[in-house]
């Protein structure tokens, strides 16, 4: 894929900063059920803002886009501000609920997951990054309006960054199929879980995965407890994953995976290597460092 674009600051994350509302219960509800809440806690997340704290705390210059309610936390954006992550492209949208994710979680390790967009519900004419756009080498385009994503893959391809897409699980009920492939044809990497992944084949009718290198020269699926898998026009490779010594949670394993990623790619290491700094990272991500 050639040389990495030369530019004063790193990865430009575009994509969902939210509050994660936890909701921990014994058991799920059947059917007209009512079960106690155990305890219930507000955390600062999204797939932006994790993959963007595990960036900047291993040394990349990451920065966000992202549209913000009011209600957002303002502890929250200090916490942001404190880790080095730059947030002009944070915009807060007044008369609108900040995004706001419910998870309810059981003593079994299940869970169910309600989003309140707010403004990231569809905002295709939103405004775009400013001038400072082109001090980034790469975007990488995660949740959020495939409209207002598109908008701002052209403007940055026009001014030479690099781009990867990420849609997470939008890609089933946000992305059509013209707009994905339009994605992926300004795209040099695709990031997916095994599913994703498997949705993305079918999608674009690439018919396996490595079909899809036609279109993207990289794929990159997370795998859960077998690791994860690079597929590149030179070949596969696969790392093993790491066994965390607990588990406090594994929502945002995956963004952390990612953070870990490119700390060590765009930090000039192979494509193996950058694979096993992403599987520490969500392994150190599921036992707790957030």
């Amino acid at each position: 894929m050639g040389p990495w674009r030369e530019a004063s600051r790193d990865l430009l994350v575009s994509g969902h900063v939210n509050v994660d509302r936890f909701l921990r219960v014994q058991r799920f509800p059947e059917k007209d059920r009512t079960v106690p809440l155990l305890s219930q806690t507000a955390e600062l997340g999204g797939t932006a803002t994790n993959l963007a704290l595990v960036g900047a705390r291993s040394g990349l210059k990451v920065g966000l886009v992202a549209r913000l309610g009011e209600g957002f936390p303002e502890p929250f954006r200090r916490r942001l501000e404190r880790s080095h992550i730059d947030v002009r492209g944070l915009t807060t949208v007044r008369g609108s609920s900040t995004p706001t994710c419910f998870i309810v979680e059981d003593a079994a390790g299940g869970q169910r997951t309600l989003i309140d967009q707010g403004p990231m519900a569809h905002d295709p004419r939103a405004p775009l990054p400013g001038r400072w756009l082109d001090e980034y080498a790469w975007l990488h385009i995660s949740t959020g309006d495939p409209e207002f994503q598109l908008r701002l893959v052209r403007r940055a391809r026009r001014l030479g960054l690099r781009v990867a897409a990420d849609p997470a699980q939008e890609l089933y009920y946000r992305w059509s199929r013209a707009r994905f492939q339009r994605l992926l044809s300004d795209s040099e990497l695709l990031f997916g879980n095994r599913a994703e992944v498997d949705h993305a084949v079918r999608l674009t009718k690439a018919g396996t995965v490595t079909g899809l290198l036609a279109q993207v020269p990289l794929v990159v699926r997370t795998e859960g407890a077998s690791g994860a898998t690079a597929y590149s026009r030179a070949g596969r490779l696969r790392v093993e994953r790491q066994r965390p010594r607990r588990i406090r949670t594994l929502v945002g394993a995956g963004d952390a995976f990612r953070g870990g990623f490119y700390a060590a790619w765009l930090g000039g290491e192979d494509l193996r290597e950058a694979l096993r700094t992403g599987v520490r990272a969500a392994t150190r991500w599921i036992e707790g460092e957030r």
